[in-house]
């Protein structure tokens, strides 16, 4: 019986290991950039480092944390995501190995912008992300996989809030609407593939080892929360001190509170690898209520909203997706070993830190929530790494 090209293709493919499947470079690229780009930022924002930059420190850093770290952990999901959506041959060798350094171009592009030109870095950066969209459009299309085509949506915002944010760097010299719409889609896409991810892998767990009351399926009230979601994003990014933004937001915040309740995370506490889905999703909620809150009182810092959703939600829920991946692709047991747990831990105390760093103000909670993040992925680097590049590893994390 013949076997279909792309199949053949994936059957045979011996090249480096590292360029097999999607989540290999960018897991790995997006760890060792979320720890590195943090290491670059904390001397910039003291004052004690100078980057060749076009862009300020503090725009610098979130850029390249939403644009850089963010997006090569969106693309090591979609280009494994996608295949098991579609059925479709993952893009391998030469063209996986092409859009890594095409991410990485990008990265180089922006730290150099300075030297090269805001308008040729702003092109290069660009570029990763459409060509991307471009590749995961051509998939889910060819694959007939219609309903995925809402994941392209969100792909799309994040474009064209990457656009703004080059625009307003050019024009006015820092960012607003670019940092709002980037943080906006991503909360946007965590609540979509969330919603999916967390309670079918709290359902299989519970199914087969803590028989009893189950997560709820998706329905109706999803998309409603789903909606809501987005129109209070929609209104915080067009308005984010508005006290209507901030009373969507509220709403929002609470029916999501509602939606993770209805998961059971809380028959999860055995099983860290799921557990650390909900208490990543909480963020979400958690983010929601503080930056409406912030509209309302000044006791409040939107920033503690905006963190809990940086640092907490796309922190805690991209490490839990990434080694969640990396052991089941890798073959090894679905377990969150020793060392899992303290990336978590790490993880969700860089979050608790900042959030706190921003209600009270405090630059030394800022810079032990730094050490905890950086602690935080460069231990997945360091756990991960062998199973990414490797064929083989002979332990689990």
């Amino acid at each position: 019986m013949l076997m279909p090209p792309a199949l053949e293709r994936r059957h045979n493919y011996d090249g480096p290991t590292l360029f097999a499947y999607g989540f290999r470079p960018f897991f790995l690229a997006a760890g060792a950039w979320a720890a590195f780009g943090i290491l670059l930022w904390l001397p910039q924002y003291l004052g004690e480092l100078t980057l060749p930059t076009y862009f300020g420190a503090l725009d610098w850093h979130i850029h390249e944390m939403l644009y850089g770290y963010v997006a090569a952990t969106i693309a090591g999901f979609l280009l494994t995501a996608i295949p098991n959506w579609t059925g479709r041959l993952p893009v391998n060798g030469w063209p996986l190995a092409g859009l890594a350094l095409l991410w990485l171009a990008g990265r180089a592009a922006i730290l150099f912008s300075a030297w090269i030109g805001s308008i040729i870095a702003a092109a290069i950066d660009i570029s990763f992300l459409m060509t991307l969209a471009a590749v995961a459009a051509r998939e889910i299309v060819a694959g007939k996989n219609w309903r995925n085509l809402r994941v392209l949506i969100m792909l799309a915002l994040l474009i064209a809030g990457n656009i703004v944010f080059h625009v307003e760097i050019m024009t006015k010299s820092y960012a607003e609407y670019g940092i709002r719409i980037a943080i906006a889609a991503i909360i946007m896409l965590i609540s979509l593939i969330g919603g999916r991810i967390v309670p079918s892998f709290t359902n299989n767990w519970v199914t087969h080892n803590n028989p009893g009351r189950r997560p709820v399926a998706f329905a109706r009230f999803d998309m409603m929360v789903l909606a809501a979601s987005a129109l209070a994003l929609l209104a915080w990014i067009a308005a984010p001190g508005h006290p209507a933004s901030g009373a969507l937001l509220i709403a929002a915040g609470v029916l999501q509170i509602t939606r993770l309740a209805r998961w059971a995370g809380d028959r999860t506490l055995a099983n860290r690898l799921v557990l650390v889905l909900h208490i990543g999703y909480a963020f979400v909620p958690i983010g929601f209520l503080l930056i409406g809150a912030s509209t309302f009182t000044p006791r409040v810092a939107a920033t503690a909203g905006i963190h809990a959703w940086t640092v907490g939600a796309i922190g805690l829920m991209t490490l839990a997706v990434m080694t969640r991946a990396t052991l089941g692709h890798t073959g090894r047991t679905l377990k969150a070993g020793t060392a899992t747990q303290v990336i978590y831990g790490l993880a969700l105390l860089a979050a608790l830190l900042r959030i706190a760093a921003a209600l009270v103000g405090s630059m030394a909670l800022i810079e032990c929530s730094s050490v905890a993040w950086v602690a935080a992925f460069a231990c997945y680097v360091l756990v991960y790494g062998p199973l990414l590049i490797a064929r083989k590893a002979a332990w689990s994390p």
